[in-house]
């Protein structure tokens, strides 16, 4: 049985909010395939906007169950209204919704989540651009105990 996780950037650090955009579309393009040819059983998202969410999509689309990994209570609490209720709708289609920091924001709760979801997988798949961040914490933890990451450089889509 394989899981896959995913971590990846925000549209800040990519291409911006509005979609679609030529590295959404790459993105997706890249994360779908790469799905298709791994067969995975379930994955895990960790719901944040950009990558997260994107990836959340694309097993819907491809019928692949999914657990949401919510780094913490109210995630969505600063965001957009428009984002607020793609996150609640995405949450409905989840297989599963693990809340790993039960509990309000803190600045560890995004590194929890990260290390929750490795533990939980065989295959990370990581929508890195080299940059310092989460994304990198998360790819540097998964290396450090063994498991098989995918990166997709999102920089290719230009």
């Amino acid at each position: 049985m394989a899981t896959i996780a995913f971590t990846g950037h925000r549209p800040n650090k990519l291409s911006g909010y509005k979609l679609p955009n030529p590295t959404y579309t790459y993105v997706c393009q890249q994360l779908e395939k790469t799905l298709l040819e791994l067969k995975p059983d379930k994955a895990i998202s960790g719901m944040a906007l950009g990558v997260d969410q994107w990836a959340a999509h694309i097993c819907v689309k491809l019928g692949i169950p999914f657990i949401a990994a919510v780094p913490c209570d109210n995630q969505d609490s600063r965001w957009p209204e428009a984002s607020k209720k793609t996150y609640q709708l995405l949450l409905k289609k989840a297989a599963e919704i693990v809340v790993v920091s039960p509990g309000a924001y803190t600045h560890e709760c995004m590194q929890k989540r990260n290390e929750w979801m490795v533990h939980h997988c065989d295959k990370l798949i990581g929508v890195w651009d080299g940059s310092s961040g989460g994304t990198m914490n998360c790819i540097n933890f998964a290396r450090g105990i063994g498991r098989e990451i995918i990166v997709i450089d999102p920089r290719k889509a230009t």
